[in-house]
């Protein structure tokens, strides 16, 4: 029944949840153990590649999926299959190629406490930061953004429909025929996008490419001019400030269009589509760059004997977002509004506020070393440290 379908999907999503985690966990931990010290800049080339590449591939699997899915009558099994000989394929090159000795412990089994504590205090700081930085996104993403771009125009509900004088009125995108009349599919309101479910599908699928590879391609096209393009000085805290404040700004412009513009009162569904659509391109571009750019300073803070458990640490404090974003975006959508585009408007500005919130927890981060350059120019944050251990910040 519905209740048993419910507990095995949780289950099932709860354990590919954990296994995707070990996964990236032991990739980016491999980034640290295998790259020198002194070679910052090439581990932050390193660290963006791989977690590009890594959302990218996510992103063609949104593809891949949909297709074998619906394509065939057993698409369902199809698609399990095929991930299943895809997880298969991927195992023989860290058996072959990577060394035994990696991952293994120096000492006595990791304890709770030893999971919690003695990290650096930069780590602890970064990990705060993370958890908003994400909460900035999932405050409007994971949950109502398929059921905004989904929901039907205001119009279309109520409409009747159904087999009369045998002629099929059919239902408009987004609602469906219930006792005579078009109804919502989702209960939460009117006044969305009105598209398909493959339509929606393909969004996502695009935004998480896009997501991806503008993570992969940071140290070539942004931050690299910003910091004059010198391999020695990747990114510190400060560019991430820089980068953090930037993000507030997508989420922010969406807030006033879907609150205050004609169109989407009027549902002018060719502007609201082009308007949000465009904005959402900005944040991913935006969004990309803060993701590689933490995801590259959680691997240099991380102590090289405690390198996994800290990845580990940091992207527990991702996770935690991405929950904390995920119900309170829900129960905003759900209950904000009747008007969808004013619910998802408020999921918007609360995205805002946690890209603000992310900054000013990343400010007292004590990492100045190089600052941001502009050209060959320190624009921010001009102290030079080059003591040993002290970009870690016990």
């Amino acid at each position: 029944g519905k209740t048993t379908a419910i507990v095995y999907v949780t289950l099932s999503q709860m354990l590919t949840g954990i296994a995707k985690d070990l996964t990236k966990l032991g990739g980016k931990t491999i980034t640290k153990l295998v790259t020198p010290e002194e070679k910052e800049g090439k581990l932050f080339k390193v660290v963006s590649f791989v977690t590009g590449m890594k959302n990218s591939l996510k992103g063609f699997g949104y593809f891949l999926g949909s297709l074998l899915i619906s394509s065939h009558p057993q698409g369902y099994y199809i698609s399990l299959a095929t991930l299943i000989f895809i997880i298969l394929l991927a195992i023989p090159g860290p058996l072959i190629y990577l060394s035994p000795a990696l991952g293994r412990v120096s000492k006595s089994n990791v304890t709770i406490s030893d999971a919690f504590l003695g990290y650096p205090t930069n780590l602890y700081i970064l990990s705060a930061a993370r958890t908003f930085l994400f909460m900035s996104r999932d405050m409007w993403f994971e949950v109502p953004l398929p059921f905004y771009l989904r929901s039907p125009s205001c119009g279309d509900v109520g409409v009747p429909c159904g087999v009369q004088n045998n002629i099929t009125d059919a239902c408009a995108s987004g609602t469906e025929c219930i006792n005579g009349l078009c109804e919502a599919i989702s209960p939460e309101g009117c006044g969305g996008m009105a598209l398909s479910r493959t339509i929606v599908g393909v969004i996502l699928a695009l935004y998480i490419i896009v997501y991806g590879q503008i993570q992969s391609w940071t140290p070539q096209l942004v931050t690299g001019p910003v910091n004059g393009h010198d391999k020695d000085h990747p990114p510190n805290k400060n560019t991430e400030v820089l980068w953090g404040v930037i993000n507030a700004f997508p989420t922010a412009v969406l807030f006033f269009v879907l609150r205050y513009s004609d169109a989407y009162d009027d549902h002018d569904q060719a502007t609201m589509l082009v308007s949000f659509l465009l904005c959402l391109v900005w944040f991913a571009f935006v969004f990309g760059v803060n993701s590689s750019i933490h995801s590259f300073l959680v691997v240099k803070y991380a102590e090289g004997n405690k390198a996994a458990q800290s990845v580990g640490f940091y992207y527990m404090s991702n996770a935690l977002g991405r929950l904390i974003g995920t119900l309170v975006s829900g129960a905003v959508y759900s209950y904000a509004s009747d008007n969808v585009s004013h619910s998802i408007s408020y999921c918007m500005l609360l995205g805002s506020a946690m890209s603000l919130i992310a900054v000013a927890l990343t400010v007292p981060i004590n990492d100045d070393k190089a600052a941001v350059r502009c050209g060959p120019i320190p624009c921010c944050g001009t102290q030079d440290i080059e003591e040993e251990g002290s970009v870690g910040g016990k």
